[in-house]
C-alpha cells in the first residue's frame, strides 16, 4: 500500500548507521484487545528532548514530550496512560479522526445524486467518522525509521460502506519528528469510487503540561484567520463567514484565552459553551504547510506552532471535559484543562458549496499534511 502513497512516504527517512541517528524510532507492546490483537507503542524521540509516542489504537498521538525555557521536560497533551483508558472511555484524545473530522449535519450528503446516511453519534448529526470511526480500529504499522527524521508509517482499510461511507478507502499516516523538535503528520487516502474525506489529528493540548492546576486560560493563542464560521445551536456552521474584528473570535494578534471563553455576551460562545469553532485560514488551502495558528503558555516558555496545508482550524477548548474522566498520572480533566488546534475542511463541507469541496475521485488522492512545532521563549 505505501506505494500508492509516496508523497506521504517522503517524509520518512532513509535509515542510517544507529552513531549518526539525531533521531531515534523504537517498538514496544502497549497491550492487547479483547480480541487478542496486539496494541503497539512506537517512540520517536529527538537529540533536543522531545518525545512523541504513537500507538497504533486510533493512529494516536498519545503523547510529545517537551522541554520548557529552563530544560524541564513535561508531556503537553491530555490522554490516557494505558490502552484501557482508550478503548473504554473514548474522548478522541490525539486520534486520528476519519472518514471525516469534525460534524456533518443529519449524517448525511448527497453525492453524484446519492444520498448517504452516517450514524448519528452527536445529538442530530454524525461526528468524526460515526460510532467506528478511524480511532476506533487498530491499525497497521508499515514502517518505523531512525535517521535525521525518524518516522512511523501506519495504514488502515477502510470498506465500502463503512460507517455509511461510499468506497474502499486505503489510509495512510505518517508521522515525522525532526531533530528541530517538528512532528509533521501526513494523512494520505485513495478510494475506488467517489467518496468524502477530511482527516486530521485531535490531540488537546496543555503548554504548562497535561493535568496542570491552572489548565489553558493564561495560554495566548494567535490563529492567522480574519473570519470564523458561526454555528447553530447543534454546532453546525450556518453557513456564514463572519469577521472575528473586534469581537472575542479575533486571535490575529494573539490574544489570552481566558479573556473571550465565558464570555457570555457574545451567543456563539455560549452555543459552544466556550470555543469549539472553525476559522478559516487568511491562507486557504496550500500546496505545502503554512503557518495557521501559535499558543504560548507565559510561565513555561513553550510554544506550539500549527502549519497545515488545508483551509481551516477548529479551536476546541475541552467544553465537554466534565470532571468524570481520570487520564494520565491520576489527572481529573476538566473544562478549559486543554485546547484541540484541529485543521481540516470546514464542518459540514458537503452540506455547504459554498465551502469547497471534500470529494475524493479514483485516481485523485487526498493529502493533508500538518505540524506540530514545539520551541521555546526567553
Amino acid at each position: 500500500m505505501a506505494k500508492l502513497f509516496a508523497t506521504c512516504a517522503a517524509f520518512t527517512a532513509t535509515t542510517v548507521a544507529a552513531n549518526a541517528h539525531a533521531a531515534t524510532a523504537e517498538r514496544s507492546e502497549l497491550g492487547k484487545l479483547a480480541d487478542g490483537r496486539t496494541v503497539e507503542t512506537i517512540t520517536l524521540a529527538n537529540e533536543a528532548g522531545v518525545k512523541a509516542r504513537i500507538i497504533t489504537y486510533g493512529a494516536t498521538l498519545q503523547s510529545l514530550e517537551a522541554p520548557d525555557r529552563t530544560g524541564a521536560v513535561a508531556d503537553i497533551i491530555l490522554g490516557y496512560d494505558d490502552l484501557a483508558g482508550y478503548v473504554d472511555k473514548p474522548n478522541y484524545f490525539g486520534v486520528t479522526v476519519g472518514r471525516y473530522a469534525n460534524r456533518i449535519a443529519g449524517g448525511r450528503f448527497v453525492l453524484d445524486g446519492r444520498s448517504f446516511q452516517l450514524p448519528l453519534n452527536n445529538g442530530p448529526n454524525s461526528l468524526h467518522g460515526g460510532t467506528k470511526g478511524f480511532d476506533k480500529n487498530l491499525w497497521t504499522i508499515a514502517s518505523v525509521e531512525s535517521g535525521p527524521t525518524a518516522s512511523v508509517t501506519l495504514t488502515l482499510t477502510s470498506p465500502a460502506g463503512d460507517q455509511g461511507y461510499p468506497g474502499t478507502l486505503d489510509v495512510i499516516v505518517t508521522y515525522s519528528l525532526d531533530r528541530a523538535g517538528a512532528l509533521t503528520i501526513d494523512f494520505g487516502a485513495k478510494t475506488d469510487a467517489p467518496t468524502i474525506v477530511n482527516l486530521t489529528n485531535h490531540a488537546i493540548f496543555n503548554l504548562a503540561g497535561e493535568g496542570a492546576a491552572r489548565g489553558i486560560l493564561d495560554h495566548k493563542l494567535t490563529v492567522a484567520a480574519q473570519r470564523y464560521t458561526p454555528v447553530n445551536d447543534a454546532l453546525i456552521p450556518t453557513g456564514a463567514l463572519k469577521p472575528v474584528a473586534g469581537g472575542v473570535f479575533d486571535f490575529t494578534g494573539g490574544r489570552i484565552i481566558g479573556d473571550g471563553i465565558r464570555d457570555g455576551r457574545d451567543p456563539q460562545i455560549v452555543a459552544g459553551r466556550g470555543y469549539d469553532h472553525n476559522f478559516v485560514l487568511d491562507k486557504g488551502v496550500t500546496g505545502q504547510p503554512e503557518f495557521a495558528a501559535r499558543l504560548e503558555d507565559p510561565v513555561s516558555g513553550r510554544v506550539l506552532e500549527v502549519l497545515t496545508t488545508e483551509p481551516g482550524l477548529q479551536v476546541y477548548t475541552g467544553n465537554f471535559l466534565d470532571g468524570t474522566l481520570v487520564g494520565k498520572r491520576g489527572h481529573l480533566y476538566r473544562m478549559g484543562d486543554g485546547i484541540a488546534l484541529e485543521p481540516q475542511k470546514f464542518p459540514d463541507t458537503p452540506n455547504q458549496p459554498a465551502f469547497g469541496s471534500a470529494r475524493v475521485d479514483p485516481g485523485k488522492p487526498y493529502h493533508h499534511r500538518m505540524i506540530y512545532r514545539v520551541s521555546t521563549t526567553r
